[in-house]
């Protein structure tokens, strides 16, 4: 019996549309990001993409949990001296919500050649629309879990 190792035509993708509506930034992140790798399918290798690609939307209304509104800061290094900036996750919601959930999936992707191919398949939007009715994308549900409450 010999490893399987899938090709690049035996590769089919899909389009995902997920609705990030009041659900944790964390959830959505993991959620897209095991897609974009693939691991939701059989035919999955840890050194091929085989994974999807994911529409994201409605990412201003992305829920964070406890003070991660005020506390959180998203930095950004320019490579000089004194180039550290940081913005909070509340001013950085207002301004550029996409920009907080691309954060969070890249965190959870490889960080090397592969992580760079993955990332340029997840897209992600402010709002409800989206530009990509053309390729049939088909809503993934994300199950939420129900707190009990002590």
């Amino acid at each position: 019996m010999r490893t399987f190792s899938p090709k690049a035509t035996e590769i089919t993708r899909a389009w995902h549309v997920i609705d990030a509506n009041d659900i944790p930034l964390g959830r959505i992140a993991s959620v897209a990001a095991t897609i974009l790798r693939g691991k939701h399918k059989a035919i999955f290798a840890p050194h091929v993409d085989t994974g999807d690609f994911v529409i994201v939307i409605n990412a201003g209304k992305v829920a964070l949990s406890g003070s991660k509104r005020q506390q959180k800061k998203a930095f950004t290094y320019s490579g000089f001296p004194g180039g550290l900036t940081a913005i909070g996750y509340d001013k950085l919601l207002e301004t550029n919500p996409q920009r907080a959930i691309e954060i969070a999936v890249k965190g959870m992707l490889p960080h090397n050649k592969l992580g760079r191919q993955l990332i340029k398949k997840l897209k992600v939007y402010a709002d409800a629309n989206h530009p990509h009715v053309a390729q049939d994308p088909k809503p993934y549900v994300i199950k939420q879990i129900k707190q009990i409450a002590n």
